[in-house]
């Protein structure tokens, strides 16, 4: 995403999520733990925005996203969602289905890695949500469910039938979407669904362990190959090592490639810059 803003600031505050700054790490926190977390046409929106607003600054170097309470995410509001699109017509449908799907697009596109912290159930939504992250960091507790064919929709919902086959394999996702059941964590990690499976209740600890590692390090080649990872995915393999080249070229001519050199040659740390 372009850089250039415009006269609007970064919001200080935001309604239907928690935002905390450390040490170039951002906390997105669900913050519905009486509901598990689901998701309104507002917290949607509020996501979609927050990593707008984010993706043009510089001081954010990595993010987790994580939920409150019992679980990380419950999926759409079953009364606020699906009660409400029952009274839309088409052109309302559209524009709703388009919003979700421009947060999973900022949660992809975003140049900085993205955690998801997965206790509990993530659902619906919240496990595309989880998908969509760089990684997910989670607990025995976690499960994830696909649900949309259980409500009578395609599978397909938020770039689920995109992502999910490049994770997992066509033909697990074909079972997680077709049959919307709960997946718990041992076959999560044991299908490459988890990137990090931790103790009981330490998800949240180990995706800030794992976040802070990433903003101290070189945030350009992270932003470069998270990039690459998401563009390639259409490319035919001549196009990818061309982009490859391209992009290499470019960080060679970058502050970080000298710094390590340097770094190396005076038997040092390298002092990472993110240019």
């Amino acid at each position: 995403m372009s850089p250039f803003t415009g006269s609007a600031t970064r919001t200080p505050d935001w309604q239907h999520l928690r935002c905390e700054y450390v040490d170039g790490v951002a906390t997105v926190t669900l913050a519905r733990p009486e509901k598990l977390n689901a998701l309104t046409f507002g917290a949607y929106a509020d996501l979609r925005d927050l990593l707008a607003e984010l993706s043009r600054e510089k001081s954010v170097r990595a993010l987790v996203l994580a939920g409150e309470g019992r679980g990380f995410c419950s999926g759409g509001d079953v009364d606020e969602i699906i009660g409400a699109t029952l009274s839309m017509n088409t052109s309302q449908l559209l524009d709703f289905n388009r919003m979700t799907g421009q947060v999973v697009r900022a949660v992809r596109e975003c140049p900085f890695p993205v955690i998801a912290a997965v206790h509990g159930v993530a659902a619906g939504a919240g496990a595309v949500l989880a998908l969509a992250a760089d990684f997910r960091v989670a607990d025995p507790s976690a499960r994830f469910a696909f649900l949309f064919t259980r409500v009578g929709l395609s599978g397909g919902d938020m770039g689920a039938a995109y992502l999910l086959p490049r994770v997992v394999g066509l033909g697990h996702a074909t079972r997680l979407l077709m049959l919307g059941e709960p997946v718990r964590a041992p076959e999560a990690e044991r299908i490459g669904l988890i990137s990090e499976l931790t103790e009981e209740g330490h998800a949240n600890e180990a995706a800030q362990a794992l976040a802070h590692r990433l903003a101290e390090g070189p945030a350009l080649a992270y932003a470069q190959t998270k990039a690459l990872l998401t563009a390639e995915l259409d490319m035919p393999l001549s196009a990818s090592v061309e982009l490859d080249a391209s992009t290499q070229a470019l960080l060679m001519n970058g502050e970080d490639y000298a710094e390590f050199h340097a770094a190396f040659t005076e038997k040092r740390p390298p002092k990472w810059r993110g240019r």
